[in-house]
């Protein structure tokens, strides 16, 4: 924790939240706009299903790549000019998107709108822990989740919107807007919260070094599991989202925007109920609830689609509910993974986020396009991601029990 912090930001602690959830939210945001003009697209640059696709993949995957440095680099020369230079580069990717005049296009400067992302996910996670204590981080933490959640909520409406009323070019170019307004607002408001005695040399072989430290570490390991891929879980019908909602359920573009209202209520449902818990009941008592919830709605939805034909007036709930605990529990083991490596906090937000991003992808370009046609499927491989997070969970309990109590050590009162 920097031990300037209260000299750093005097404003409400809400405020600094919303800032960091609005650089979190431009990677899902630039996602969940352009989902609904998947078919417009395709058929404007006579695209493929599975081109289509390497549209998110190539997105992913560049977001997974560059999070290996946006960490490091946020440790040696300060978080600031990390999210600036990672913010004007998605500006300038997004003006290259709507200006794409083929798929290969497209799919190049997506792969440059992934690279670029990163940088606010990855930097926000460690501001907090810059800027608060363990409990207080929490609190923010879960902040920020909620306020995040707002944006991936309204990105479908707003994409589906553009789409029906203007064409698919009108989405990036929003997307490029709303890029310079986020570079505007972090140059005038955005601190840099690294303390100059805590900033690490960057150079090549001191950043193997610290990633080699990093994944050798089985708990490391085991807690980026616990929080990346149960989110898959949830974000497999995202990428879903024209098969699922388009076809299985008969949703117009226009309309997909309930299947995102729901989920992302659920997302900051359980983020406001992880920070009424902080200090109250013990991290890993919380992570608990949250991996029941999911575990329970995700076979309670295996077992719907077996029984029932989808239909939207229950399909959409199982969803809601599986981010429900998602929230409620990510919040705890995000800080359980940056308290690992005090002294590495940005590169462990960035291996963190590598391990999620690769998971994503993986997903979006290799399993999706299997299961998406499936219902059954579907909420198989859902229960199937979860079940890897949640097996990383109760390893981790019980082969280093005192990794997971240390992180618990702020008993609540009672």
């Amino acid at each position: 924790m920097n031990p300037d912090a209260a000299t750093i930001w005097r404003a409400p602690r809400w405020t600094l939240a919303v800032l960091l959830a609005a650089l979190g939210m431009l990677g899902p945001f630039s996602i969940d706009t352009y989902l609904p003009a998947f078919s417009g697209i395709a058929l404007a640059l006579d695209a493929t299903p599975v081109q289509m696709q390497q549209t998110l993949s190539a997105y992913l995957f560049g977001f997974a790549f560059m999070n290996l440095f946006h960490g490091a680099l946020a440790d040696s020369f300060g978080r600031r000019p990390v999210v600036l230079w990672g913010v004007g580069m998605f500006t300038l990717a997004s003006v290259g998107c709507a200006l794409s005049p083929t798929i290969g296009w497209l799919v190049f400067f997506r792969a440059l709108q992934g690279l670029s992302t990163g940088a606010g996910i990855v930097v926000s996670r460690a501001v907090i822990r810059d800027m608060f204590p363990p409990e207080e981080a929490q609190r923010v933490m879960s902040q920020v989740t909620i306020y995040f959640g707002v944006a991936p909520a309204i990105a479908p409406i707003i994409g589906g919107w553009l789409f029906v009323h203007a064409d698919w070019h009108s989405i990036f170019w929003l997307l490029a807007a709303i890029g310079v307004l986020l570079w505007l607002g972090n140059w005038k408001f955005l601190p840099e919260t690294l303390h100059q005695a805590h900033r690490q040399p960057f150079e090549v072989s001191h950043l193997m070094r610290g990633y080699s430290q990093l994944v050798t570490d089985a708990r490391f390991v085991l807690l980026a599991l616990a929080s990346g891929v149960p989110f898959n879980g949830m974000f497999l019908y995202v990428l879903s989202a024209p098969e699922f909602l388009g076809t299985h359920l008969r949703l117009a573009p226009t309309e997909f925007f309930w299947f995102f209202v729901l989920t992302i209520a659920g997302i900051m449902a359980g983020a406001w109920v992880s920070g009424r818990l902080a200090g109250r009941v013990l991290p890993r008592q919380q992570i608990r609830y949250g991996f029941v919830v999911m575990f329970t709605v995700a076979t309670l939805n295996l077992l719907a689609n077996l029984l029932f034909a989808p239909h939207v007036g229950w399909a959409l709930i199982p969803l809601a509910l599986f981010a429900f605990g998602w929230a409620l529990n990510v919040p705890v083991v995000t800080l359980m993974v940056l308290d690992l490596f005090p002294a590495r906090r940005g590169m462990a937000s960035s291996l963190q986020a590598v391990v999620a991003s690769v998971a994503n992808g993986l997903v979006a370009g290799v399993i999706a396009p299997v299961v998406m046609h499936s219902t059954v499927a579907l909420a198989a491989t859902s229960l199937a991601m979860l079940c890897v997070g949640l097996f990383a969970w109760l390893y981790l309990r019980r082969r280093w029990p005192d990794t997971v109590r240390i992180a618990g050590a702020q008993t609540p009162p009672g």
